[in-house]
């Protein structure tokens, strides 16, 4: 049986016709992340997301990487009001001051986590003991849009001035950096996953 004719095959929340959604899911989405970095990176992306769908945020993702320097904390951190307006007239972004001004003030913050010492991959496991935890969906739409734990990491990052990092963009971070592995369990990357 093709997978075109048994759509339980893989999660169904990514189309099996849009192919870029079906790469995201199928090489990015639930793998464990260890980098500082690439999380940093991939939390002000999941910010970006505040109010609008990930496809949109899936689409426009390189033009976004490519405005913002690729999320590096050092570069992000220099950004002044000019740079900030300059990136706003790219109409390949997400053109939100707020979301903007929040990614270079968040890269200033994580700078000063790395200064006291803090490793922000260690610091983000550290919510989930530094393991992922897997979940056993069958259905996507059974898992949560927040938890215990992407709530308590919300509350650190907001007490810490992070901004667009609520409970429901955390959670949706922590799966997408497999902190939490929500492949419905027909997925064979509910497994594959676990391997990594």
């Amino acid at each position: 049986m093709t997978e075109l004719h048994h759509p339980e095959v893989h999660c169904r929340w990514a189309p099996i016709t849009d192919s870029l959604y079906r790469a995201y899911h199928d090489t990015e989405w639930g793998v464990p992340e260890r980098d500082p970095v690439k999380l940093f990176a991939k939390l002000q992306l999941d910010g970006m997301q505040a109010g609008l769908s990930w496809i949109t945020i899936l689409r426009k993702r390189a033009t976004i990487l490519e405005e913002f320097e690729g999320f590096d904390p050092e570069r992000l951190a220099r950004w002044d009001a000019a740079r900030i307006e300059q990136a706003l007239t790219n109409p390949g972004i997400i053109r939100s001051p707020k979301k903007a001004e929040a990614a270079v003030s968040n890269a200033r913050l994580y700078l000063g986590m790395v200064e006291a010492g803090e490793d922000f991959a260690e610091y983000c496991w550290s919510f989930v003991g530094g393991v992922p935890v897997v979940n056993r969906w069958s259905d996507f739409r059974d898992a949560p849009t927040q938890t215990r734990e992407s709530e308590a990491l919300s509350k650190d990052l907001k007490q810490r001035g992070f901004k667009f990092c609520g409970p429901v963009i955390v959670y949706a971070f922590m799966q997408a950096v497999g902190m939490v592995n929500d492949h419905e369990t027909g997925c064979p990357r509910h497994k594959e996953v676990q391997l990594l």
